[in-house]
């Protein structure tokens, strides 16, 4: 029996024992012979893999090409149901998984039959109840988060929350329901509603009691946040209306909330008890001086070139975040998209100058930097704003230097193959005044009070491409640096669900067109977006998708201080063909939202993974391979 026992895998030979060990206990009688009781045996125990990958076995189609048709994924085990947002019409699409290789719609949950004209941003499942973030017609009025039973989509409860609800989630213990108010403003800027995250207690889930934790009491502390590196500024912004809270992730106790500010470049801290938000953090930026941080930033040189650049700095900027727990300790997953504001972008008034009408930070640096100055981009893309504060922008020479940098011109730094093409943020870099406004110089690189040009002695791009592992304070613990576009780049990374076609080839392509190599270097590249982590025996793992050039990143982070990748799975076909064109056989553009199943809990007993593909309107469904 022993020697038996030996030659099966180790998950299988641990339940063959816990049952023999049963067996025995149950056929062994008392002294006086009468039997003793059956004791029960514990619960197995999942079993550790050496190794996960993904592979696809199912896809339901909606046929809508860039209309957000498939966003954010949720799980019930009970009724074996995903439930997907589906934003171009405005409601929630329920799947039925009882077998995942073939999903079908059976079900959908109308937002309008709670909000008229509402959108639906969001949506979460715990013990058979759906949550469904509900944004207004009009985005800057309170939206609407709604209850439903997950078997019947029959209608339990609503509640009226913040402005622009983005992402709602569970706590652990089911106690709450969280959402996320993002509170982005009008697109002309003339109304900003304050950022918040409602915590929302669902113990009776008929009569859900909903409180508000907010940023007002950091009103009046905007220069000292900036001062820490926390991003404010928008036009006349207060902290409260600037803060716009992206995502959540709570920790295994329900007592803690962390929620990214993705605008800001921060992390808010939430004390759930109190519904009070305790601390913000500003997650600084990565040096793309140093080799770790090197990168692409040039999108029409027709090659790969990741390198590194002085003076460049990007802003982390995450989207998702989810926590998990480490050698009894908390630790914090991001993935660093980053994200510009660009209102009033297609107002031919902001463009003209009348910054009343919007804002935008976004700019490339060769329009920056010209020595001419950047008037000639009036009308077309030239901020309002910058330009209310000078006429044109210089490099510091103490840092370009290296590009051609002079003290009145940019030399070839603002060449298209050097630093020309790439989009960065105006409103920081440039050297200031004690109150905030820019040291001007003249033309010649002068220091003078009537000068008008602006002194870059930095420059900040947008978004990471990376994913991190902060602390719970918001201490940084490990960042994946380069490590996606090098891989990206490299002969080891291949494309398609046959993963047959070499990634270099497409190398940070765009999600939304025919691919095209280094087509998006210039903005955030391969963009890492959606992110979730799942637990399979001792070993946690993140799930990373890729928004620009699709696909999903798996990565062992049972020690968050060295993280390993385990595959990557990109299930994009026919890469040289116009997707709009070619709906049915590009397969799955722009994963956006990213939902672990557990074996537990899974259909088919394996541990899943369910994509809304945003682009390609496509969910799709991946179960993982092990090996032990």
């Amino acid at each position: 029996m022993a020697s038996s026992l030996r030659s099966l895998p180790a998950h299988t030979r641990l339940f063959a024992l816990s049952v023999l060990a049963t067996a025995l206990l149950s056929a062994c009688g008392g002294s006086d012979g009468t039997p003793e009781a059956v004791v029960t045996p514990p619960p197995a125990v999942e079993a550790t893999p050496l190794t996960v990958a993904l592979e696809k076995i199912g896809t339901y189609a909606t046929g809508e090409f860039v209309k957000s048709a498939a966003e954010i994924t949720a799980y019930d085990a009970a009724s074996k149901r995903s439930f997907v947002v589906n934003a171009l019409a405005g409601a929630v699409d329920v799947l039925d998984l009882s077998n995942p290789d073939k999903p079908v719609k059976v079900g959908r949950i109308e937002g309008t039959a709670v909000l008229a004209g509402a959108e639906i941003n969001s949506v979460a499942v715990r013990s058979g109840i759906v949550a469904v973030a509900m944004q207004a017609p009009v985005k800057t009025d309170n939206g609407r988060m709604a209850l439903y039973d997950a078997s019947t989509l029959a209608l339990i409860s609503q509640i009226e929350i913040g402005a622009q609800p983005d992402m709602v989630t569970f706590t652990p213990d089911g106690k709450y329901v969280l959402v996320a108010n993002e509170g982005e403003p009008s697109d002309d800027y003339q109304i900003d509603p304050e950022g918040s995250v409602s915590v929302i207690d669902v113990t009776d889930a008929k009569k859900p009691v909903a409180r508000t934790a907010g940023f007002t009491q950091y009103n009046g502390q905007e220069a000292a946040l900036r001062a820490r590196g926390v991003r404010i500024f928008g036009p006349k912004a207060t902290a409260a209306k600037d803060f716009e809270p992206e995502y959540i992730a709570v920790s295994a106790d329900s007592r803690t909330a962390w929620v990214t500010l993705q605008e800001n470049n921060a992390l808010a801290r939430i004390d759930l008890a109190s519904a009070k938000v305790i601390s913000v953090t500003a997650l600084g930026y990565k040096d793309n001086s140093l080799e770790a941080n090197a990168l692409d930033i040039q999108d029409e040189d027709g090659k790969i070139n990741i390198t590194t650049w002085g003076g460049l700095r990007s802003l982390y900027m995450p989207d998702s975040i989810a926590a998990y727990d480490a050698g009894g300790k908390t630790y914090l997953v991001t993935a660093n998209e980053g994200d510009a504001r660009t209102w009033g972008e297609d107002n031919p008034a902001y463009v003209n100058g009348d910054t009343s009408k919007g804002f935008m930070e976004e700019f490339r640096v060769k329009h920056l930097t010209n020595a001419k100055g950047w008037s000639a981009r009036k009308g077309d893309d030239l901020p309002a704003h910058l330009n209310a504060l000078a006429a044109g922008g210089l490099l510091n020479p103490a840092t370009f230097a290296y590009c051609g940098a002079t003290a009145g011109a940019p030399g070839k730094c603002r060449d298209d193959d050097v630093l020309g093409r790439l989009k960065v943020t105006w409103t920081q870099g440039y050297q200031q005044n004690a109150d905030g406004t820019p040291i001007l110089y003249t033309a010649a690189g002068v220091a003078s009070p009537t000068g008008d040009r602006m002194m870059y002695d930095n420059l900040y791009a947008f978004g990471g491409r990376s994913f991190s592992i902060w602390d719970e304070n918001g201490a940084l613990v490990w960042d994946s640096g380069a490590a996606i576009e090098k891989f990206l780049a490299s002969d080891a990374c291949k494309l398609g669900s046959a993963r047959s076609i070499p990634c270099k080839t497409y190398f940070n392509t765009g999600h939304d067109e025919t691919a095209t190599l280094d087509a998006r270097s210039s903005a955030k590249g391969p963009e890492p977006e959606g992110l979730t982590v799942g637990k399979v025996g001792d070993k946690t793992f993140a799930f990373v998708g890729l928004e620009r050039m699709g696909g999903v990143l798996v990565y062992d982070i049972t020690n968050p201080k060295a993280p390993v990748q385990m595959d990557y799975l990109n299930t994009r076909e026919g890469w040289d063909l116009d997707p709009e064109k070619n709906l049915d056989k590009v397969g799955d553009l722009g994963p956006e939202g990213l939902h672990f199943v557990p074996a537990a809990s899974s259909p088919n007993g394996k541990p899943l993974l369910i994509v809304g593909n945003e682009v390609s309107g496509t969910t799709a469904i991946f179960q993982l391979k092990m090996t032990y």
